[in-house]
């Protein structure tokens, strides 16, 4: 199967990224660590360039794309370490109102006891972003639910990614019925995709910038990627990210084309693969910047923590593979 891009999916990359780069750079995101609520302006860019509406339909405002469209899209938010629940409003967009326009921010939970794709996150009591969240998309195995943030009684946390604010919601409570037991699987599913495509991105540039480091970085007079112990951590590096960008984008596919195989486990598949090279590159990375990669300066710690915080709400490495395995 070739996994290429397409000349247009090239020209949506490259738009995605010159618009993060100009509007979502590194250094203004670290101004923001710590901050409980999202920057409103920089949503609504996301919103006016189609990230929310990509796979609407035209009658419905949307761009018509697929999922293979978004998960291009995707990769270059994850990239750019765009903050916010990005992949939860863009699943939530046909159904509820103003999601797709920036208007309404809207989460994802699992309802804790709920499986699901993955066996859902292994704190189903934790909210990201919690104060800016207008409401919740609460999934299980009968029914998709819309809850108010203004029912939920939550209790901010220190979390891990400083650039993610946490909660601690003690209950869920019911919610309004927006979808039946069929539309949970597929929002779940299709959020284990583009969190995957978030991952990828990561990884990605995680890979770049010990690349780039490891060229400019002297010691004993030479470039430190001059040593083969560097080339091979890099090239690992490399290795990682294309097998999990290959199956995200496959899952993609199997999203938009479902005869060609079970979306559900290559959703799985693919969020695994990229949890686990999300997490790898970003330790990588740290290692070959060596002593500076410890510091607060260098920005490697965050794509570390951003994986890590994304992996815990995707499910156990375990419990993805459980479904893959579950499903030939």
């Amino acid at each position: 199967m070739d996994f290429d891009l397409s000349d247009d999916d090239r020209s949506l990359a490259d738009g995605m990224r010159r618009l993060c780069t100009g509007r979502f750079p590194l250094e203004q995101l670290r101004r923001s660590e710590g901050r409980r609520s999202l920057d409103r302006a920089g949503w609504s860019v996301l919103a006016e360039a189609g990230v929310f509406s990509l796979r609407l339909a035209p009658s419905a405002g949307g761009a018509g794309l697929g999922t293979a469209q978004a998960s291009v899209v995707f990769e270059e938010l994850g990239r750019a370490l765009v903050p916010g629940p990005v992949a939860a409003t863009h699943v939530a967009a046909a159904m509820v109102e103003g999601a797709a326009t920036g208007e309404r921010t809207v989460g994802l939970l699992p309802r804790p006891g709920w499986g699901g794709p993955g066996g859902g996150p292994s704190l189903p009591a934790m909210v990201g972003d919690l104060g800016s969240l207008d409401c919740l998309l609460v999934v299980d195995g009968d029914a998709v639910e819309l809850v108010e943030t203004g029912e939920l009684d939550g209790e901010p946390v220190e979390g891990l990614d400083p650039l993610t604010p946490m909660w601690f919601v003690a209950e869920i409570p019911r919610g309004a019925a927006v979808g039946a037991a069929a539309a949970a699987e597929a929002i779940w599913r299709d959020h284990l995709v583009l969190s995957g495509a978030l991952l990828v991105g990561m990884a990605a540039s995680t890979s770049d910038m010990a690349v780039e480091y490891a060229k400019v970085r002297q010691q004993f007079d030479r470039p430190i990627g001059a040593f083969q112990a560097v080339k091979h951590m890099c090239a690992d590096m490399l290795v990682r990210t294309e097998l999990c960008r290959a199956a995200v984008h496959a899952a993609a596919v199997a999203v938009d084309q479902p005869e060609v195989g079970d979306s559900v486990r290559a959703a799985a598949g693919a969020a695994m693969l990229a949890a686990q090279a999300a997490d790898a590159n970003a330790r990588a990375c740290i290692q070959v910047y060596g002593g500076m990669g410890f510091t607060w300066e260098v920005p490697a710690h965050l794509y570390l923590t951003r994986a890590r915080v994304i992996s815990q709400f995707l499910g156990s490495s375990g419990a993805l593979a459980d479904v893959v395995a579950g499903r030939f």
